[in-house]
């Protein structure tokens, strides 16, 4: 009996600690716009930083991506994050396995500048002239605020679209299961 007792403790133990491991399966709503897929590869883009860094793809390769599309004119995306800059850029950023881009849609660079500075943000932007980046993602016309998280082999596995909290705190939780 306690051997049949041992085997059922251990069962349910490790059906817990997998479902705490594995991402939540995501079904995306047409309305948010995207033209790309869960499990889809992450697209080849370049983009360039504020500080004139340039990034690729490539460059992105084994670590755990958070791209997040903004705009300075975007109300939602000026909501959003201070809530990325404190629950998860402070809690990752010296996390060498972790990347958070912000992707500022068609901007000028001292207008970004004063963006990041304005929101207080100390996570890095890039230039997205003309959304060559963002419509990579998004189909033309699609609002702006939205967060693309991507795993260690290039896959894309969790999207959001506006400022949900329950949403946004699933996104959470999936970066901290993507970097275990």
């Amino acid at each position: 009996m306690k051997k049949y007792l041992f085997f059922i403790y251990l069962f349910l133990n490790l059906s817990v600690t997998a479902q705490n491991t594995s991402i939540p399966r995501q079904e995306i709503p047409p309305d948010y716009g995207y033209i790309v897929k869960i499990g889809q590869q992450m697209p080849n883009i370049e983009m360039t930083l504020t500080d004139g860094t340039k990034i690729t793809t490539a460059d992105l390769k084994g670590k755990v991506v958070m791209l997040q599309f903004t705009a300075s004119w975007c109300g939602v995306c000026r909501k959003e994050m201070p809530h990325i800059e404190k629950e998860i850029w402070q809690k990752h950023k010296n996390n060498d396995d972790f990347v958070l881009i912000g992707v500022d849609l068609d901007e000028p660079l001292e207008k970004v500048k004063k963006f990041a500075s304005d929101m207080k943000i100390s996570y890095p932007l890039a230039l997205d002239p003309g959304g060559e980046i963002f419509y990579t993602f998004a189909a033309q016309g699609a609002g702006v605020t939205r967060n693309v998280i991507i795993d260690r082999s290039g896959k894309i596995v969790y999207m959001t679209r506006l400022f949900k909290k329950e949403e946004f705190n699933e996104m959470v939780e999936v970066i901290k299961i993507l970097l275990k």
